[in-house]
């Protein structure tokens, strides 16, 4: 009975046992000051239960405040978490409290914790364990009563390993582990929270509430939802916007799910964290390669309009990419030749570059444009951003290319 009141009150959807398990964890341990971790997928909803168990908490009345660790400068980060006193640094014109000092007596909520750099985990673990803290530029110490819930949605054991995480820190922060499932693991969620998403939207947009025939409510639970609760929430409310028609058939609801790679397919946390780490080099790189070729284009038209020769010709102190400079063998190196002389360099360690039947830049190009209209549900103004270059070269690029 405490979870369902817990659901309405927090306006949480789902029925499934992964989702219970998490919610009675958080209540069971909400009476107590022990540390926290919550895991779980981007997008899952971890946020929610801090709230829920500073609520149901004897610190209820208390500060609650949640912190994004990602989201602040790592020069600034101790100044922000620990406080500093005026003239510690350039720019300190007044003493500032930190969160913890904010936070007394109440609940410290610090999300995307694996982002904290090494020399404020050592701070961070000092306060767990002492309840004492230093400001930035100080050498008094002080006492905060503060309880910390933290989240993350990476493996901390493999950060540890690589040197990113400290151990101990982790083993202070783990006291109590609440993991979120992903939303393939709810199956039976994914249509309740569709339908309310979509009655929300329906009401805030002043418009009749879409509705799923049967092969579209199959193709909804079928997804894998990478993007988890947020992507879905996201897709009712561009279906609810754009379709005219409210009652949405299977293949109009694929064409706002994109098609599933298998690269970046959510994994659960600790497994093919290689694999993804990869892949995105690989794209990484492959996005500057077609960045530098937009280039060398654009400055071969401009010479070429100047001269009055074929815009064919490059000048020749211009880098020129061909598809026979892009190898991969050896320690996987890309091959440019500049004013005619090849230098090898390399671009990452082996198995960054994928080799290909057919890797060229004309087939690298169309590969980014499908991938970035893909991500942006055909937003061009979106995918050129994405792709750093003018809407207008990317119109001509679909054209050319026949996408």
């Amino acid at each position: 009975m405490k979870i369902e009141q817990i659901k309405q009150r927090f306006d949480i959807i789902g029925n499934s046992q992964g989702l219970d398990r998490a919610l009675e964890t958080a209540v069971s341990v909400a009476g107590t000051d022990l540390s926290v971790l919550v895991t779980g997928e981007s997008g899952v909803g971890k946020e929610v239960i801090p709230k829920i168990i500073h609520s149901e908490s004897p610190r209820r009345h208390g500060v609650y405040i949640a912190v994004n660790c990602g989201a602040i400068p790592e020069g600034t980060i101790d100044s922000e978490l620990f406080g500093h006193e005026k003239g510690s640094f350039t720019g300190a014109t007044e003493m500032r409290k930190g969160y913890f000092e904010e936070a007394d007596g109440g609940t410290l909520f610090l999300d995307e914790v694996a982002e904290l750099p090494l020399s404020t985990q050592v701070r961070l673990l000092r306060v767990l364990q002492t309840g004492e803290f230093i400001k930035v530029g100080s050498s008094k110490v002080q006492k905060t009563n503060v309880r910390v819930i933290a989240a993350t949605n990476i493996d901390l054991r493999r950060a540890i390993a690589s040197g990113r995480f400290r151990e101990d820190l982790y083993y202070r922060l783990n006291t109590v582990p609440v993991t979120i499932p992903p939303l393939r693991e709810r199956k039976e969620d994914i249509f309740l929270l569709f339908r309310k998403f979509a009655l929300d939207f329906a009401d805030r947009y002043k418009m009749p509430v879409i509705r799923l025939d049967k092969d579209a409510q199959q193709v909804l639970q079928d997804y894998r939802w990478p993007g988890n609760v947020r992507q879905l929430k996201s897709v009712a409310e561009q279906i609810s916007i754009l379709e005219q028609e409210r009652l949405v058939s299977a293949a109009t609801l694929r064409r706002y799910l994109p098609q599933e790679d298998l690269h970046h397919l959510p994994v659960k946390m600790g497994e093919g964290q290689q694999d993804a780490d990869y892949q995105a080099d690989r794209d990484l790189i492959f996005k500057i390669l077609f960045q530098l070729t937009q280039e060398v284009n654009t400055l071969s038209e401009k010479v070429a309009s100047l001269t009055d020769a074929s815009p064919a010709a490059a000048p020749s102190h211009a880098i020129i990419i061909s598809p026979e400079d892009v190898h991969t063998s050896g320690a996987e190196t890309v091959t440019v030749e500049e004013g005619g002389r090849g230098e090898d360099a390399p671009v990452a360690s082996a198995g960054v570059v994928e080799a290909t039947d057919s890797l060229s830049l004309q087939h690298l190009g169309e590969d980014l444009i499908r991938k970035a209209l893909a991500k942006y549900n055909g937003r061009r103004k979106d995918a050129a951003r994405e792709l750093g270059i003018s809407e207008r070269t990317l119109y001509r690029k679909i054209k050319d290319l026949g996408i």
